[in-house]
């Protein structure tokens, strides 16, 4: 399995191009914002309609990586669902999907912004988590120590790349995960509520065919608004 080993909090975990993380030591499998049904919701409030292909793109995604980690659990990091009507109307072979990659795993839904409450999917619901050293919720909180999170859907560009990519933004304190969800837009990852959160020295993990690990931007280019 490809992916880029991390030292985290006394911990090791392995940045995935899919933007995943895997936490070996704990059998896990960690993603964030996967906005699964992104397209009908945004359809149904505001009638504008997007290829409804996003949900089954992101369990393939899920599936690949699973496949390749041997995960036996996994932790989704809030906003798995766009909102709670999404998760109540997933596509029958999309609901079948998931539910094939839930059974016989741990599955730990943290909740989101989007999807406030426990969906009607199996599986155990947290308002957050903290397993050993590490804490999991979906919005970093300031000053916080072993913190994993999302939310933001970090994004960073370098010159010759060709635009921009999801990456993972971590300092010595904390890890903010890329959107894993297809269809997801996302926000500068030098945009000033990203930079109050992140320390120096910084790194941030472009996803990708074959991750790639660069320096978080000391200085901002600019300001950025978040779009998602």
């Amino acid at each position: 399995m490809t992916g880029l080993e991390i030292p985290f909090r006394g911990e090791t975990l392995r940045a995935l191009g899919s933007g995943a993380l895997h936490w070996a030591a704990r059998d896990l499998l960690i993603v964030s914002d996967l906005h699964l049904g992104k397209s009908e919701r945004t359809a149904r409030r505001r009638g504008t309609m997007l290829p409804p292909y996003e949900t089954r793109a992101t369990l393939e995604r899920l599936a690949a990586d699973l496949d390749a980690s041997g995960a036996g659990a996994v932790l989704c990091l809030g906003d798995s669902f766009d909102d709670l009507d999404a998760a109540r109307g997933l596509d029958g072979q999309d609901r079948d999907h998931l539910l094939s990659l839930i059974e016989g795993r741990g599955w730990h839904w943290v909740e989101g912004n989007h999807d406030p409450g426990p969906a009607d999917l199996p599986g155990e619901h947290h308002a957050e988590l903290t397993l050993g050293p590490l804490t999991f919720r979906h919005i970093a909180e300031q000053g916080a120590v072993g913190e994993l999170s999302g939310h933001y859907h970090p994004k960073l560009g370098l010159p010759g790349c060709g635009g921009t990519r999801p990456c993972l933004l971590f300092d010595t304190d904390r890890m903010i995960l890329p959107a894993y969800g297809a269809y997801t837009g996302g926000m500068p990852a030098t945009a000033p509520e990203l930079r109050a959160l992140i320390g120096q020295p910084a790194f941030a993990v472009l996803t990708g065919t074959k991750p790639l690990l660069v320096p978080y931007p000391a200085r901002a280019a600019g300001r950025g608004r978040r779009r998602f």
